[in-house]
């Protein structure tokens, strides 16, 4: 059974940190790309970031570069998403994909080629 269950999330004011984790199970992990997307308050699913299944390459949404870095332990079957000066704008439910292109040397940011979700984390930023 594929299972990818995220945990982390919470509540913290503008200026703090988190850090996301996402744990897989029932697929394989180290030959595949990973991504993070968010859902905010009636918007649609956006691209957060994604990292190569090496860990090698990884890519950012423009909102979040410099604040937000994406990183994996295959060993433990498990992708991260530390979150630094946080933005009430960060606030979203935060899910973690698996992209089943094994031949994929480059993460993708669309999310159509993403495969299986995690149920979702929430993360909510006070002013």
């Amino acid at each position: 059974q594929v299972q990818l269950v995220e945990s982390g999330g919470g509540w913290v004011q503008a200026g703090g940190s988190l850090r996301l984790s996402c744990a897989a199970s029932g697929l394989t992990f180290s030959r595949n790309n990973m991504g993070w997307f968010r859902r905010a308050p009636g918007k649609e699913r956006e691209f957060v970031a994604a990292i190569s299944r090496s860990g090698g390459r990884t890519i950012y949404a423009d909102s979040v570069k410099g604040r937000f870095t994406v990183s994996r332990d295959n060993d433990k079957n498990t992708v991260y998403l530390q979150m630094n000066s946080l933005k009430p704008e960060d606030t979203a439910v935060y899910y973690c994909a698996w992209d089943p292109r094994r031949w994929a040397t480059v993460p993708s940011n669309e999310l159509a080629l993403y495969d299986y979700w995690g149920q979702g984390t929430q993360v909510t930023v006070s002013s």
